[in-house]
């Protein structure tokens, strides 16, 4: 069971914010396009900095927490699925708080 963990913590982060869009209505994920052209550019960078420090020999993955689906590059599936949740979480956690501060506070002048 150890070579889930990994997914087992994306899952987690996942299933701890993505209930703010529809009880809250933050329209994150309605606006997939925007939510893309956030999160795909840094992304794409991290995968790169990830790919090159592993070609190095700086950063490495331990087999038996990841499942062991492994992208070219020696990448882990559930590194560039990071890069994907926990960004995705973020906006979803900021928009929900700008979600409910608006509805509690007058609109400025």
């Amino acid at each position: 069971m150890a070579h889930l963990t990994y997914l087992a913590v994306l899952t987690g982060c996942l299933a701890c914010a993505i209930w703010l869009e529809p009880v809250l209505g933050t329209g994150v994920l309605r606006q997939f396009g925007r939510l893309a052209r956030t999160v795909l550019p840094v992304a794409i960078f991290f995968v790169a900095v990830d790919l090159a420090a592993i070609r190095a020999g700086w950063w490495d993955f331990d087999p038996a927490q990841i499942v062991g689906l492994v992208l070219p590059g020696g990448l882990p599936i559930e590194e560039l699925l990071f890069f994907l949740v926990v960004p995705v979480c973020a906006i979803l956690g900021f928009e929900a708080v700008r979600t409910v501060l608006g509805r509690f506070t007058a609109p400025r002048r």
